[in-house]
């Protein structure tokens, strides 16, 4: 009896892992009116023609209005820096996150940036909007910040979108240059990003 109930208990968080659920989302029933897409260059849509950047796409989508609070170039730092101005000024009920890959490129010490992207994550949840982190590989091989990130996204109740750029990162026909997407390519980041948190949002969509 034992095993069998422990066979039940593998099948049920293999399908939880399978289908992005998580046991625990904090903030999952936030009253806030917007969502808010915060990041870098992925966010902001480097390499996109105009409203092909992935926010635009999303927007499409649902009922919310999406604000697009991507900036090129952008460390967890310089995030954490405009985190009032350009996120919680806007009253939202969800928060996109993808930060981290430019303090990757710029050597930056891995403990700075887990400091500041735990910084980020619970300012935005005593804010009371639920955090989403659409997670982006930093090596091509191996990712020194994989088992930390993942650890603290545990941790923090938060909803993890893993790999966003699977299969479009190693796909020419889908890039704009070796790191960015092409219009092709974010519309599957949209997509991607869309069947992991339309359940969390109101169920009308534009």
């Amino acid at each position: 009896m034992k095993s069998l109930h422990r066979k039940y208990l593998i099948i049920f968080f293999f399908l939880m892992t399978l289908t992005g659920c998580q046991p625990t989302i904090a903030n999952r029933d936030s009253s806030g009116t917007t969502v808010v897409c915060f990041g870098d260059s992925l966010t902001a849509g480097y390499g996109a023609a105009a409203g092909h950047d992935y926010p635009s796409l999303l927007a499409q989508k649902i009922a919310l209005p999406v604000i697009n609070a991507g900036v090129s170039g952008n460390t967890t730092a310089d995030a954490l820096a405009r985190l009032d101005t350009d996120v919680l000024s806007h009253n939202p009920k969800m928060v996109i996150i993808t930060l981290g890959a430019n303090d990757f490129f710029q050597n930056l010490p891995e403990k700075e940036t887990l400091a500041n992207m735990k910084k980020i994550i619970e300012a935005i949840k005593s804010h009371g909007a639920m955090v989403v982190w659409a997670e982006v590989r930093m090596g091509l091989w191996w990712d020194p910040y994989l088992k930390d990130f993942k650890g603290l996204a545990q941790r923090e109740h938060i909803l993890l979108i893993p790999n966003i750029l699977r299969g479009i990162i190693d796909n020419p026909a889908l890039k704009y240059d070796q790191i960015h997407p092409n219009d092709e390519g974010y519309k599957i980041m949209a997509k991607r990003i869309y069947n992991y948190i339309k359940s969390y949002l109101p169920t009308e969509t534009k």
